[in-house]
């Protein structure tokens, strides 16, 4: 077993977000483990995708900081944070439907591909060599989820049923080997069935790819259940509470943040 750090992989500490008089997090602060996988949860406008934003550089935060593998990655730009090592989805997808599979996916591996202009240009067997072993990693990633999809490589997004392009997006940010994954809502617009079987491929990729943490917002709460070793509440921006699953779910406050008090 391959031996796990104490320090944590990702810390915000008094992570804050205004946009003019709404403060959408609020002195937050919130951990992320090595190899873990984390909940977060809220109700609707609770701060999550915000807190996802900050962390990938779309926003500027007003205030706090953020560390990444002990780095100070406060203020970055979305291009530094992924050359960092963190990657994510989103909750409406981003796929480029005209385009196809593999095009999708090798996207996202622009961290590890050389864009020299007089590589491309002058050394066309070395990128011919690296096209070949694009597609190969696209294939053996996709695979991984689901051999029928990787039988699709060349075929075009758009064709592709809700849970495949799901598939895709997950791949399009695991294919530069992020060290953490943050995943918005990957179940929005599916089945149950469909989650079910999702969750069950993050899992098995999870086991067969190098060790990374995975941060997930998902109101499909069987979903939290299965998947997470530790979850975070949101609510109005501020934590209101952390800890397992069976914790939270019983915790006085985070039942009425998400059912209301009397």
């Amino acid at each position: 077993m391959i031996p796990v750090s104490d320090e944590p992989l990702l810390r915000a500490e008094k992570l804050t977000m205004r946009f003019g008089g709404l403060v959408a997090l609020d002195a937050l602060d919130i951990e992320v483990r090595p190899r873990e996988i984390l909940g977060l949860l809220g109700p609707n406008g609770s701060g999550k995708t915000t807190f996802f934003n900050v962390v990938t550089g779309l926003y500027a935060a007003s205030s706090g900081t953020i560390t990444f593998e002990g780095r100070n990655i406060s203020g970055l730009s979305p291009q530094a944070v992924y050359q960092a090592g963190i990657t994510r989805t989103f909750q409406r997808s981003r796929l480029s439907l005209s385009l196809s599979v593999f095009d999708n996916v090798a996207v996202g591996n622009s961290r590890m591909l050389d864009h020299g202009i007089i590589h491309n240009l002058f050394c066309r067997k070395a990128l011919l060599a690296e096209y070949e072993r694009t597609v190969e990693q696209v294939r053996t990633l996709l695979a991984t989820f689901n051999a029928a999809l990787a039988g699709k490589l060349f075929h075009s997004a758009a064709g592709l049923s809700m849970i495949d392009r799901r598939r895709v997006e997950i791949c399009r940010a695991l294919i530069s080997e992020p060290r953490l994954l943050l995943l918005d809502e990957p179940s929005a617009g599916m089945t149950h069935d469909e989650t079910a079987e999702l969750m069950d491929d993050i899992m098995h990729v999870r086991e067969k790819l190098a060790p990374f943490s995975v941060v997930i917002i998902e109101h499909e709460m069987n979903v939290i259940q299965r998947t997470t070793e530790r979850c975070v509440v949101l609510n109005y921006g501020k934590k209101i509470a952390e800890g397992s699953y069976a914790e939270i779910t019983v915790n006085a406050d985070v039942r009425a943040a998400y059912l209301g008090q009397e």
